[in-house]
């Protein structure tokens, strides 16, 4: 049990502070593909039923919050003359 969590931890543990943004609407899209289905349709709980928090979720609020802001720091980086892949690196990271 112990080196199932220490390996999903060390797998996991880099990405944890990495924002997850998308273009509100290719997520949008998606969304509410899996709302009319019910289902999950992308990620390691595909297929499954999607629960009452998970429809939440889907309502888009507070995913439409980080997608604004990550696309907000990626043009605002693109717009002092940095290149795409730095640009994408400021805008995953959260807090500042």
């Amino acid at each position: 049990m112990a080196n199932k969590n220490s390996s999903g931890a060390n797998a996991s543990a880099g990405n944890y502070n990495e924002r997850k943004w998308l273009v509100p609407s290719k997520r949008a899209k998606g969304y509410a593909e899996e709302r009319k289905l019910k289902v999950h349709k992308f990620g390691k709980k595909q297929g499954e039923e999607l629960t009452e928090y998970d429809k939440g979720i889907r309502s888009g609020y507070l995913l439409c919050q980080s997608d604004h802001a990550g696309m907000f720091k990626f043009k605002k980086a693109l717009g002092e003359g940095k290149d795409i892949k730095e640009a994408r690196e400021i805008s995953r990271k959260k807090g500042n």
